[in-house]
Order: C-alpha cells, then sequence, then structure tokens
C-alpha cells in the first residue's frame, strides 16, 4: 500500500471531533475513524492501518481495505489528507 499524510492542521478530541485550523471546517468521526485518524498522525501507512483494524474488528480483508480507502477518499475531500 500507500503513505498517505494527515495535514498538519488538523486536530482531534477523544471523542472523534476533527478539526481542519486552516480552514475551520469540523465533522465527528466514530471509533474506528478515531483510530485511522490517530495512526495517521503517528506516521502509520495504509498496510499497518490495515493489519490494526483486522486485529480488533471481525471483518474480511477486501471489505477493510474498500472501507479504509473510501474512508480515506472522504478525508481527502475534506482537505483532511494527501493521498
Amino acid at each position: 500500500m500507500k503513505s498517505v499524510k494527515l495535514n498538519e492542521n488538523v486536530a482531534v478530541s477523544e471523542n472523534g471531533f476533527v478539526f481542519n485550523a486552516q480552514k475551520g471546517d469540523s465533522f465527528s468521526t466514530n471509533d474506528t475513524g478515531k483510530i485511522i485518524i490517530g495512526m495517521l498522525q503517528k506516521g502509520h501507512d495504509t498496510d499497518e492501518i490495515l493489519a490494526e483494524l483486522l486485529q480488533q474488528f471481525n471483518i474480511d480483508g477486501p471489505t477493510l481495505e474498500k472501507d479504509l480507502y473510501d474512508f480515506l477518499k472522504t478525508l481527502e475531500q475534506l482537505n483532511l489528507l494527501s493521498l
């Protein structure tokens, strides 16, 4: 897979509230989204994120991979990361 970079101006609360300080935009995410964003903030690549999610959740790999990329695409559309 590849490395994606979360923009530096993104802040995430423990509740899943995501704030883009550069644009002033915000949204909420669920627990899985918090895990993904947290791992991105720590510099993990998509392979590492997939491995972690596979350990935590009972889901097949292809479905998880699609769901991860859909979420990352949404983050990109919200100007929170670069793919």
